[in-house]
């Protein structure tokens, strides 16, 4: 009966599955370079308009970092046409809705608007890249407002700076190696004519993607998108440099005192390949198996059978170039960090070493159908997926077919990709302790 009770399940499960949606798109080039994808999605009057920019923390000057964040919040602060202070105040008075958020490979803007406001949306974002102003007055407005967000989200945040520090240890030539909100001494040495130069090189047609996903008439659609973006004119190519690290052969270990923590955790971090590549994709179905839930082999043995944890987890970081996949764990009082890292050292040893069952590798594939159609479930998500699978990825129709990437995935495959990247030498080992000082407010 039980068998049956999981069958019927799973069928269930793979059913929803089998029926989830194709997501159908159109895509073509302006004559400026700007790429186009159009989705029409008639079960909601609602329409996202939304820019995606081939931008991020990687592309910025050393000496500069944290540009490409910093035009995040920039280029909402107003166009020649659009008052300074006025771009929200139009956008909920219409009935919408807007943000924007930045990697260290691209940045994204989007609005989602009723149906009927879909030329309001398209000629708002063609404002934002043909004629944005970039004054002092709106340089040192933005500035104080990313220092406060560093300062809440990063600085005064118990284990903030855990990402900065993974990343600075983890990488020493690609860009990748500082954070996406970068240093504070960095704008604030930037001049007025730095920002106008990087917003000329990097917020062009030509390295963009413009997505429209919902409610839409395509041929009218279409009509609006040459009116306000086929006139803007082409950005000047440039070569995007490429950069190299070494493999890692000696394990790395770092340590780093949190002003903001009473518990000390302990990260183990691996350097891992594009998310373009197979490999990255077998070591996101690990991570589920190790640390998804309170199901998963660490938090079952570790955190409710031994109980030597408060909290244990692991997660990747998946990027254009690099990968990172770290592990971290929260030990229990008289739990060293030694004997938190053994019993993890353990689970991925019988990864590397042995096949996992049949029943996991099953449980793995519905955890990742059941993650396929929810990313789909909404035009704002498929809106996002059509831009990052075209710009970071160069095939729009992985939002359709990724899942039949997973569902090829063996066992054997998860096997040997554990034992090719999860070695203790090819990792850092990074120690993240309560300071002795207080914490600075």
């Amino acid at each position: 009966m039980k068998k049956s009770i999981m069958a019927l399940s799973a069928a269930l499960l793979l059913g929803g599955i089998a029926s989830a949606q194709k997501v159908d798109f159109e895509e073509y080039d302006l004559d400026n370079g700007m790429h186009v994808i159009l989705h029409n999605d008639p079960s909601a009057p609602v329409v996202v308009t939304s820019v995606m920019y081939h931008v991020g923390a990687k592309d910025e000057n050393p000496e500069r970092t944290g540009f490409a964040h910093f035009f995040e919040h920039l280029l909402f602060e107003g166009t020649e046409n659009i008052k300074r202070g006025e771009w929200m105040k139009i956008v909920s008075s219409n009935g919408g809705v807007n943000n924007a958020n930045t990697t260290d490979d691209r940045t994204y803007y989007y609005e989602v608007f009723p149906s009927n406001n879909l030329e309001l949306g398209l000629w708002m974002e063609s404002e934002r890249m043909m004629h944005p102003v970039i004054n002092q007055i709106g340089v040192d407005t933005q500035n104080e407002v990313v220092k406060e967000e560093k300062r809440t989200s990063f600085d005064n945040r118990p284990y903030g700076n855990i990402l900065t520090v993974v990343k600075e240890n983890m990488f020493k030539n690609h860009p990748y190696r500082w954070n996406t909100i970068g240093s504070m001494k960095h704008l604030d040495a930037a001049t007025l004519e730095e920002f106008q130069a990087f917003n000329k090189k990097f917020y062009t047609p030509n390295n963009s993607v413009l997505v429209v996903a919902g409610q839409i008439d395509i041929a009218q659609t279409k009509e609006w998108i040459k009116k306000y973006f086929g006139t803007i004119p082409r950005g000047e190519d440039f070569t995007r440099q490429t950069f190299t690290e070494e493999p890692i052969t000696q394990t790395i270990k770092a340590t780093y005192q949190d002003p903001n923590i009473q518990i000390p955790m302990l990260v183990a971090s691996y350097r891992t390949p594009s998310m373009k590549t197979r490999d990255a994709r077998v070591l996101n179905l690990i991570s589920s198996y190790l640390s998804d839930g309170k199901s998963s082999k660490l938090y079952k043995k570790i955190v409710d059978q031994k109980k030597m944890a408060l909290q244990i987890g692991a997660v990747g970081f998946s990027q254009e170039d690099y990968g990172m996949y770290i592990i971290y764990g929260l030990p229990m009082e008289k739990i060293t960090m030694t004997d938190l890292l053994k019993e993890i050292d353990e689970e991925v040893l019988k990864i590397q070493t042995d096949l996992i069952s049949e029943k996991d590798y099953q449980k793995l594939q519905n955890t990742f159908d059941n993650q396929f159609v929810n990313a789909n479930a909404g035009v704002e998500g498929i809106a996002e997926n059509l831009a990052k699978f075209h710009m970071l990825y160069g095939d729009v129709n992985l939002i359709n077919s990724e899942i039949d990437l997973y569902h090829s995935i063996t066992r054997e495959e998860i096997r040997d990709v554990a034992k090719k990247y999860l070695n203790p030498n090819q990792r850092l080992i990074l120690d993240y302790v309560p300071s002795t000082e207080q914490a600075q407010n």
